[in-house]
């Protein structure tokens, strides 16, 4: 199948914000003055890729919502009233031309189930998909090539990313001889920002259980069909309080994934 199109991005958006204490979905979270979701969007669109498909779980109606408003919510505006109202817009609208499908794909369906359950808004032959908690100064022009070159199914993003704990550096000899705190972790992880061609929906299938990190990527990688684009750049998400903490931190201070400025 050739793409005319831009490709579209699935974003899975089924996540509670329960480990951040939090009763909005985790997508909705701000960092800065905009949702994490926004974010990863924007990522996306600032290269070149405004069609989004969400996969909706938990609380999904919240996110429809803010989209639905997001005129009034983000910009200054002039309202004639009447029967049929007219809203005048006062400030540059950067996000004009996104297009934004909303997929309730259920409560409690998993990764590779929500993704499975989207298929049918997707008309192109290969597609991206993404968490929508997770952040990147990623190369999405150079994510696409190398997915192409290899001609695999699958291609994830593996980045390197900081331990969670400090680590003690020792003598061998029952004495500490230092402290490295949150070191960076040799082996790659997982990033998200993956591109997939219309070929793993046969291995999606199972019902709502199906997690996608789980049987589809282990079979994926076992036939060889999964491939890993090394980003060595910038990578972070979202999993609790203090994630939301340290991410806005790094947006007030650089915010690397920012690269549409």
């Amino acid at each position: 199948m050739r793409d005319t199109e831009p490709l579209p991005i699935v974003i899975l958006c089924g996540g509670m914000g329960i480990r951040m204490g939090d009763k909005r979905p985790k997508m909705l979270v701000e960092v800065g003055d905009r949702p994490i979701l926004w974010h990863v969007m924007k990522i996306y669109a600032s290269q070149g890729f405004p069609h989004f498909i969400l996969a909706l779980g938990y609380r999904g109606e919240d996110i429809k919502r803010y989209f639905l408003e997001y005129g009034s919510l983000t910009h200054d505006f002039t309202l004639t009233l009447g029967a049929a109202p007219v809203i005048e817009y006062h400030d540059p609208y950067p996000e004009e031309g996104w297009h934004i499908t909303f997929a309730d794909t259920g409560l409690h369906t998993q990764t590779g189930a929500r993704i499975l359950k989207v298929a049918h808004y997707i008309e192109s032959g290969t597609f991206f998909a993404t968490y929508g908690d997770g952040v990147a100064d990623v190369d999405l022009a150079a994510l696409l090539a190398f997915h192409r070159r290899m001609g695999r199914i699958a291609t994830l993003t593996g980045v390197h990313s900081f331990s969670r704990f400090g680590v003690m550096q020792t003598n061998g000899h029952g004495l500490i001889t230092g402290f490295q705190e949150k070191p960076l972790v040799d082996a790659l992880i997982n990033g998200g920002f993956f591109v997939f061609e219309r070929e793993v929906f046969d291995y999606l299938e199972g019902g709502d259980n199906v997690i996608l990190e789980k049987e589809p990527l282990q079979r994926l990688a076992a036939e060889g069909q999964l491939a890993v684009y090394e980003h060595t750049g910038f990578w972070q998400a979202m999993d609790t309080f203090k994630d939301a903490q340290e991410m806005n931190a790094v947006w007030r201070e650089s915010a690397p994934w920012r690269t549409w400025e």
